[in-house]
């Protein structure tokens, strides 16, 4: 699922997309845009379609790019610790850096919302809503996932 509020890159796959972070978070690689470039496009059409749920499957999408990072760049991939408990997991509470955001952008997102949300759209969140991320895309996200605003 690539989402709207990426549209601006995602035909062209220019910039790497929010369910490619997550299936690298998943797997742990660390993928820089600029070996991201050297792939084909349709080596990262493979990226965003390869399924990344399952053990076996965290494995082959992992060697993978470990496959493709060292063919391209003659560097082996950097791997990164997998969390084994990762935030966009957890329903309990909205982690504080998105409230943050929320609260400066003038929006609202109830613990009932957080929760219906899927994986992927509350991580999706939570990097747009970090210090280091460019978050001009956090308003729309929460526009295509029809969170509301105050």
């Amino acid at each position: 699922m690539l989402f709207t509020f990426e549209a601006d890159f995602v035909d062209s796959l220019r910039c790497i997309p929010m369910q490619v972070r997550f299936k690298l978070d998943t797997c742990g690689i660390k993928l820089k845009l600029i070996q991201w470039h050297q792939f084909s496009q349709k080596e990262r059409q493979i990226l965003v379609d390869l399924s990344c749920a399952n053990a076996e499957e965290i494995v082959t999408y992992r060697e993978l790019l470990r496959y493709w990072v060292l063919k391209y760049s003659d560097e082996p991939a950097i791997d990164l610790s997998i969390d084994p408990n990762p935030v966009w997991f957890e329903i309990g509470q909205i982690p504080l850096e998105v409230q943050t955001q929320l609260t400066e952008h003038k929006a609202a997102l109830d613990l009932s919302d957080w929760v219906k949300m899927t994986p992927l759209q509350r991580f999706a969140l939570i990097k747009l809503s970090r210090s280091d991320h460019e978050n001009h895309n956090l308003l729309p996200a929460l526009a295509e996932f029809k969170l509301g605003l105050k």
